[in-house]
């Protein structure tokens, strides 16, 4: 009794395993949840894509504005702090000077520094300044021989301004150490705000320690003016402080896997509604050009942010009930696919399933209920012919008497093939068809502006290089002497290469065009050709590249110049920002220079319409060309591009170059293309529901089918040898097993009859004789 009872819960178990791990089931059902889910999904996403005021698109740009700050400060910081580093580490290497001659030439060099002081390091004599006073009383020179003893750091000005103080020591054999230090102000260096955009820099605590973009008290014309003014100041407080708590975080915490771009902590803020409009808030913490390595600069540990106000728009772009309606249709059909595959291929196999079994058990009284449609059909027609035979009846006389095999006009892939039509009905429409955003498309003219205002911040800061570059020449420049011997030359131009990146090649260049020293990349420009005078900066075409010329006169060699060439490399990684698209440098002549992607160098711009976009920006209006911005529609590809011509002083003047850059607005997170977007995605979730599932049935259950089905003919057919194996421990499988059973008693039924007939055949002979 036991070990019966054990062997019925052993087959209880394979019939549970076998509906809940494999067989027609499990795929119906994980049908019928994906469509659930997917049901309740569109209700719920697609009705309120455009119930936001203001675009995520919006909130974006402004996190992208505040990196760009971000980085320019970062930028500005560094290169001042390595400016006056290097600077000492050249006075050095020569013969010693006095504390005037060294804050001249740096005056004549650089304007970077609001004030500058040299300092006796053991007597604290102060030996010259020039500029503004410079917070000497804030200097500890005990602790200047520490680990940090140099490292740059914030002074607080008894008028509230913030003051950044950067050393470098001043060493000559035979002479006591002094301390050159410069003064900077924390401001940003070519950041182009707009007309109704404020940016703040505040320390690690949040307290502001400079903002540009709000009107000061000679600018506040009237109550309107002044209020808005004072309510942007408040708010750029209150959002200081959150800023800086959120920057504190890790940034690998703070941002999606995969995600790269800005390598710091950034984000947007959503400020209250006040009389239709709200506020926008971007914030970025300075962070190193390279992953996991911090600057002098990310040491300070401050924040940029940058806050706007924006109109807000609460017209809903969709009636929230078309996501309720969709939802709807796709419960009624998904109904509908579900019951056809269970009225017609899982009943019927299930069915075929326990006509199986019976006939096994060697219940032969009641003819097998056959199903109606397809290979079940022919499954069940075979097993009632089989029934037969088990009975006694012959195979050949079956198939005498039975003028067709039972197939099913309609088969099980007939089936599927409708269910899936039944799914594509509703999903060919949202991916193709619904809520297509069209030529139409409204580009918040937020978006519009800071697309020209990021521009022309890039075109800032490669100008901004191109001028430090030359100015950093002319730094060295002023080193080199009738005295100073080609070696030494060499070692300045290392000196000089090793902590600047951007140079591939740097000699120095005597009138009669001989090169007397050079370090880097052999030169590319023609040898032999004396030295530009009249142009700092020029453009050579060697080969298919373009190579950047700077040249920088040595006042102590008579016509001679250092000369710098720049790695196109690096003008191109000024160019790598998030959110701009395609970013282009070109000539006076629309040839590109440099890009933020691939691009063909010399080669012009992709279409018309962004060629004549930079021909009307470098019209001059007024004093001279000024940054554009539009919407460029073609059909329905909507773009928005920005062209910004490289205006400013400098050694980078003459070049005439102009920044371009573009991107699609289909790429942008408007709510137009939100909903275009997430019907679309609803339409292939339900092509992938329907893919996979169908799919899954066709694979396991229908070919396993289509195979039983032509094995069961053949078993009818009188085919007693080839044995049935069944591929799965599932429904197909266990009819499978079950014709296996029968066709062994049928074999055994075949012996049976063979015995008997020669049995009786023996027995009439044996009367014959007698």
């Amino acid at each position: 009794m036991s070990a019966s009872r054990t062997k019925r819960r052993q087959k209880a178990r394979r019939r549970a395993d076998m509906s809940l791990l494999g067989g027609i089931r499990p795929p119906i059902a994980a049908l019928s949840a994906l469509l659930l889910a997917l049901a309740a999904l569109t209700a719920f996403h697609l009705g309120k894509v455009g119930n936001e005021s203001v675009p995520e698109a919006v909130r974006t740009s402004q996190q992208y504005f505040a990196e760009d700050g971000a980085i320019a400060m970062r930028a500005s910081l560094d290169e001042s702090i390595t400016d006056l580093s290097r600077t000492a580490t050249l006075f050095n290497a020569g013969a010693p000077v006095s504390a005037d001659t060294v804050l001249d030439k740096l005056g004549n060099v650089y304007q970077k520094w609001r004030g500058m002081a040299v300092v006796e390091i053991k007597s604290g004599r102060l030996e010259a300044q020039r500029g503004e006073n410079v917070p000497l009383t804030a200097i500890d020179s005990t602790k200047l021989a520490e680990a940090n003893g140099l490292v740059p750091r914030m002074v607080r000005l008894e008028n509230g301004e913030t003051r950044l103080l950067t050393f470098a020591v001043l060493s000559w054999p035979g002479q006591p150490q002094k301390l050159l230090v410069a003064s900077s102000s924390l401001r940003f260096p070519g950041v182009s705000l707009g007309k109704f955009r404020a940016i703040a820099v505040t320390d690690s605590t949040g307290t502001i320690l400079s903002s540009d973009g709000l009107a000061n008290d000679e600018q506040i014309q009237s109550d309107e003016v002044k209020e808005e003014t004072e309510r942007s100041r408040k708010q750029l407080k209150k959002y200081a402080k959150i800023a800086a708590k959120k920057t504190k975080a890790n940034p690998l915490t703070t941002k999606e896997p995969g995600g790269g771009g800005f390598r710091g902590v950034s984000g947007s803020l959503l400020g209250p509604s006040n009389d239709g409009e709200r506020t926008v808030v971007g914030y970025a913490s300075l962070t190193g050009p390279e992953a996991g390595k911090g600057t002098a600069a990310t040491a300070l540990g401050l924040t940029v942010i940058s806050l706007i106000n924006v109109t807000e728009d609460r017209a809903a772009l969709v009636d929230p009930f078309f996501g309720i309606v969709a939802a709807a249709v796709l419960l009624v059909i998904g109904l509908l696919a579900v019951s056809l595959l269970i009225g017609t291929v899982q009943k019927p196999l299930l069915q075929l399933f326990l006509e199986s079994r019976r006939l096994s058990r060697g219940d032969l009284n009641r003819p097998v209920n056959r199903p109606k449609y397809g290979e079940a059909a022919r499954i069940g027609t075979a097993l009632e012919r089989l029934r037969r035979q088990l009975l006694g009846e012959s195979a050949e006389d079956q198939k005498a008497h039975t003028p067709g095999r039972g197939r099913g006009r309609i088969g099980a892939r007939a089936l599927l093939a409708t269910c899936g039509a039944l799914l594509l009905l509703w999903s060919a429409p949202l991916v193709l068809l619904l809520n297509r955003a069209g030529d139409s498309v409204g580009v918040p003219q937020t978006i519009v502006h800071d697309q020209r205002e990021r521009t022309d911040t890039l075109a800032d800061r490669v100008r901004r290089a191109l001028n430090e570059g030359h100015t950093d020449l002319a730094s060295v420049g002023s080193l080199i002497g009738p005295a100073t011997t080609p070696a030494e030359m060499t070692g300045i131009l290392e000196r000089t290469l090793t902590q600047h990146q951007r140079y591939e090649a740097l000699y120095v260049l005597q009138a009669d065009g001989t090169v007397t020293a050079k370090v880097g990349a052999p030169p590319r420009r023609p040898q032999g050709k004396a030295p530009s005078v009249d142009e700092p900066v020029v453009l050579l075409e060697s080969g298919n590249a373009p190579v950047i010329v700077e040249f920088a006169a040595a006042p102590g060699l008579k016509g001679a110049s250092v000369v710098g060439e720049l790695r196109i490399d690096f003008l191109n990684s000024l160019l790598k920002r998030p959110g701009l698209g395609e970013i282009r440098v070109i000539d006076e002549k629309q040839r590109v220079i440099g890009g933020n992607n691939g691009y063909l160098a010399f080669s012009q711009l992709p279409n018309e319409s962004l060629r004549a976009l930079v021909a009307g920006t470098n019209q001059k209006v007024g004093k001279g060309p000024r940054p554009s911005s539009v919407v460029l529609r073609g059909g329905d590809d909507i773009t928005v591009a920005a062209a910004v011509p490289m205006a400013g002083g400098g050694a980078a003047k003459p070049l005439a170059w102009t920044v371009v850059s573009w991107q699609p607005a289909k790429g942008l997170a408007i709510p137009e293309y939100n909903l275009q977007n997430r019907t679309v995605l609803a339409g292939l979730l339900g092509l992938t529901a329907a893919l996979v599932c169908l799919g899954w049935l066709q694979i396991v259950v229908v070919q396993a089918l289509r195979e039983l089905a032509r094995r069961a003919e053949a078993l009818a057919d009188g085919d007693r040898r080839t044995v049935l194996y069944p591929r799965h421990h599932d429904e197909v499988g266990a009819v499978t097993r079950s014709l296996e059973v029968i066709r062994q008693q049928l074999q055994e039924l075949r012996k049976r009859e063979a015995t008997s007939t020669a049995g009786r055949s023996g027995q009439a002979a044996k009367a014959g004789r007698n």
